[in-house]
């Protein structure tokens, strides 16, 4: 039996980092990887990756690109008051369930 594995962050979110050597940065989610529990997070925890031209035309290099993190490590930021929060569900009037923000309470935008 497969464990369905969770993340409380979505493509497109704003995050703020927690813990690392990027903490305090705030950046967009890229990806989310549900079956590792990682995030890529714009900006935050580059690396440098050394490419090798593969197609005749091509140049290898140094590239610098984000690479996953923990996703423990980043906390959502919501829209509308710009604070650090954790989301809890709420059942609209139509039945349908959507994000709210903990700190205003106000409808996320999925």
């Amino acid at each position: 039996m497969a464990i369905k594995k969770k993340v409380h962050v979505k493509k497109g979110d704003t995050v703020l980092v927690l813990s690392g050597k990027d903490k305090g940065k705030k950046g967009k989610v890229l990806t989310v990887l549900p079956k590792e529990g990682k995030v890529i997070v714009e900006g935050v925890n580059m690396v440098t990756k050394h490419t090798k031209p593969r197609a005749q035309g091509q140049t290898g290099g140094i590239i610098h690109q984000e690479a996953a993190i923990y996703a423990a490590k980043v906390m959502y930021v919501c829209n509308k008051c710009g604070k650090p929060s954790r989301h809890a569900k709420k059942i609209l009037d139509n039945g349908d369930r959507a994000r709210a923000c903990k700190r205003c309470g106000e409808i996320v935008n999925d």
